[in-house]
């Protein structure tokens, strides 16, 4: 039996990784400036979050949520602490995707109402209803396509306010920041006119936190940049370092009710003693100060940079848009540099490194980014 092809794949296998290092099968050694997708928020192999996860699977790795488990409300705690959504509640499940499908579904639930209202160039995931609201054309098989979901494009309220006269619409649905498409970012007075819009019409604001959450801005939430609140929020990449999680937070004033949300493998022992190591070495490190420090570092150095067409992001989640003669780059810096980096097309590289990353390790980067576009 053949593998089925998820992405195009260097012919590279890293075996073991400390920290923003990365070793081959080979032996040839690496700098990780993407952690696979954002999801390495603390560092590769961090002692804290290792002694955390074997002390756990010593004891118990799973049993399900029909008993109680202790560590979700642990992690719940500290979740509200670190981000400053204590009153909300968490519901807890394995992926972003799920994340969003949740969410949207409680909005629904909430709101009696079927439609979301999206933006052009939007991820929200690969399954069924994050997918209809995923602006791809390209992964939205027919059995996705609905008449549920409509796109406006990013930043411009007048689009967004039209459809939002009447009470439509159930949610809301917008990235911290877009990561897929190329970090796009939401202006902080679209989104603060997106809340006002959504309060008028009693639309609930989902915001999207899956690649921009988790300190990596420089705020624990990209969204908290703007200086509002979300009914919903959805999380997953950087939670918990590489284990499977995802989660919802969820606004107090949305009324709950016992079997509108369910899951098997959500929230089990293993993940949340793994998301709780993420958190408590975020805040024992001070990483979100961190995440904006080196950010401030690498954005006085790619703004005007002569390869860069377009410098885009906050913090550590950082879009390049290259110019065409430097379209290339990013295979050069793998192969000649030994710098992992992300993309979103031919043209535009992504940063999205561990909240560990040190400003000698960002320097290395620099200097051997100059060096390649000498």
């Amino acid at each position: 039996m053949e593998l089925f092809e998820v992405y195009k794949r260097w012919d590279i296998e890293p075996i073991c990784g400390l920290d923003t290092t990365l070793w081959d099968k080979d032996g040839n050694k690496y700098t990780d400036l993407y952690g696979g997708h954002a999801v390495i928020s603390i560092g590769h192999s961090h002692p804290h979050y290792i002694g955390k996860v074997k002390d756990q699977l010593g004891n118990l790795g799973f049993y399900s949520n029909a008993v109680h488990n202790s560590l979700q409300e642990e992690l719940a705690f500290l979740l509200g602490k670190v981000s400053g959504y204590e009153n909300y509640r968490l519901f807890l499940c394995n992926s972003g995707a799920e994340a969003n499908e949740n969410a949207l579904k409680l909005a629904s639930f909430t709101t009696g109402r079927s439609k979301v209202l999206a933006f052009g160039k939007a991820f929200h995931g690969r399954t069924g209803g994050a997918v209809a609201a995923t602006d791809n054309p390209a992964i939205r098989a027919p059995y996705n396509t609905t008449d549920h979901v409509d796109f406006v494009p990013l930043n411009d309220l007048e689009a967004a306010s039209k459809p939002l006269q009447t009470e439509t619409y159930a949610a809301v649905l917008i990235e911290g920041i877009q990561g897929v498409a190329g970090i796009y970012e939401p202006t902080d007075a679209f989104l603060q006119g997106l809340r006002g819009l959504c309060d008028r019409t009693g639309t609930l604001l989902v915001l999207d936190e899956i690649q921009s959450g988790y300190g990596r801005t420089g705020h624990f939430f990209a969204h908290q940049h703007a200086g509002i609140k979300a009914d919903l929020v959805t999380m997953a990449k950087g939670m918990a370092n590489g284990l499977p999680i995802g989660g919802v937070i969820i606004s107090p004033d949305i009324p709950a009710r016992y079997g509108m949300l369910g899951t098997t493998f959500g929230g089990n022992h293993l993940a949340c003693a793994a998301a709780i190591a993420v958190l408590e070495v975020i805040e024992k490190e001070k990483l979100i100060e961190n995440a904006a420090k080196i950010g401030a570092l690498f954005e006085s150095a790619f703004r005007e940079d002569k390869a860069v067409a377009e410098y885009r992001g906050r913090g550590l989640m950082i879009g390049l848009q290259l110019k065409p003669e430097y379209i290339g780059l990013r295979d050069r810096l793998l192969f000649e540099k030994h710098f992992f980096t992300g993309a979103a097309g031919a043209d535009v590289i992504r940063l999205l490194p561990s909240l560990t990353i040190s400003e000698e390790t960002a320097g290395n980067f620099i200097n051997a980014w100059k060096e390649l576009t000498a």
